[in-house]
């Protein structure tokens, strides 16, 4: 198995399921390797990828016991999303945004016997869930939606949203999605509803060719759903996006972007045995590069696992979790993983040389890089730091190094 982002067996996971789930991760990401090139090359979804996670039953790891699942720690889907980072980008995206719905579904459904019922439903037949909270002229504004929820009545609901994103959407099993609460409800008084195939049509805005993650098919739509009204959670999305939405999508993408840096790290490291195999012992020049990017790489793991740590520990404390020191140091995550993993990444090119920067040979790091350099923008980083410049002007400096 691949390296560890979080050692030991996180909580409430007994030790079989953990070696299970870690054989199982591995099987999928090798089926993600071995078409990861045609995959960006054709800007193409990885069905190769989502046939084998299916097969391994990857997909619902997070549901609880109860409803079917393994009831899986978020610790333990890390480690799924690093594993798939390593091995196709697109491929471990993916994942992480399908396990986020599914975390906000597990944490947020109450006692909403359709929610129960849709969770049974995902865990027996694997079901694909993705994701809708960008929209319209708003674009990364998550906590503001355009379109509202519209009773029908007869205990259904319409909702007709112009979503500028809805990634791999086409080959998705659901969709869950913002809107507004009602049509006379402000844009931030917003609800998640959890939608299956059979409860809306997607209509193509726009494709996708972009730079990198180019097989996450994040193309645009015209979402309009007829649904039952109980598939609206209970909750309002303020508690869900603080409690579940950004910590979960947060530490999940970061740990996709480390295993990307990892892969990096890894194709460098071989570079530099090979070079000196050739030179009688002699470093390359690349090689002090290398040193930087196995360092920021060390540093990025650390920072990941301690947030993921943090995080299982204050998960069920909803005032612990609203402290501005918790909610800072969870949106610093994101900003933080994205920034040294693409540092990572660029020092691991540096280390290889042309061989790094050709599109050829066992060294190549074209596509980490293009793929990781997404990271800074999804959710852009200067939106989350210009956000947080109030709140981090109230926190203390702390005074010694034990605070």
């Amino acid at each position: 198995m691949e390296a560890q982002l979080v050692g030991g067996t996180p909580t409430g996971v007994a030790d079989a399921v953990v070696g299970d789930l870690g054989t199982r991760a591995k099987t999928c990401a090798a089926a993600a390797a071995a078409h990861a090139l045609e995959v960006d090359a054709q800007a193409r979804f990885p069905a190769e990828t989502f046939a084998a996670a299916k097969t391994q039953r990857l997909l619902g790891i997070m549901v609880p016991k109860a409803l079917g699942g393994e009831g899986a720690s978020i610790a333990d889907v890390a480690d799924v999303c690093y594993q798939l980072g390593q091995a196709c980008s697109s491929s471990g995206m993916i994942y992480a945004m399908h396990q986020v719905k599914v975390a906000c579904l597990v944490r947020h459904m109450g006692t909403n016997a359709s929610l129960q019922h849709l969770l049974r439903r995902l865990t027996a037949e694997q079901l694909l869930l993705a994701s809708s909270t960008t929209e319209g002229q708003g674009g990364g504004n998550v906590r503001s939606s355009e379109a509202p929820v519209e009773q029908l009545g007869n205990g259904r609901i319409g909702l007709e949203r112009k979503a500028s994103v809805i990634s791999y959407g086409a080959y998705a099993d659901g969709v869950v999605t913002t809107a507004r609460r009602a049509a006379d409800a402000s844009g931030s008084d917003q609800v998640l509803v959890a939608l299956l195939k059979c409860d809306y049509t997607l209509t193509k805005l726009q494709g996708w060719n972009a730079l990198g993650m180019r097989g996450t098919c994040s193309e645009g739509y015209m979402l309009k759903a007829n649904a039952p009204a109980d598939q609206v959670l209970p909750e309002p999305y303020e508690a869900i996006h603080a409690r579940t939405m950004v910590p979960s999508a947060h530490l999940l993408w970061g740990s996709v972007w480390t295993g990307i840096a990892a892969s990096a790290v890894g194709r460098a490291q071989a570079f530099i045995r090979n070079a000196m195999r050739h030179s009688n012992g002699q470093l390359p020049p690349g090689a002090p590069q290398f040193t930087k990017a196995m360092s920021t790489l060390r540093t990025l793991r650390g920072m990941l696992s301690t947030s993921l740590r943090r995080y299982q520990q204050v998960m069920d404390d909803p005032q612990a979790m609203a402290a501005l020191d918790f909610q800072t140091m969870i949106t610093l995550t994101k900003v933080e993983a994205s920034e040294l993993a693409a540092s990572t990444v660029m020092s691991a090119m540096r280390a290889c040389g042309l061989a790094g920067y050709r599109n050829d040979g066992d060294y190549t790091l074209g596509r980490h890089l293009r793929d990781v350099l997404s990271s800074p923008i999804m959710i852009n980083n200067d939106r989350i730091l210009a956000n947080l410049a109030t709140p981090a002007l109230m926190s203390a400096i702390p005074a010694t190094l034990r605070e």
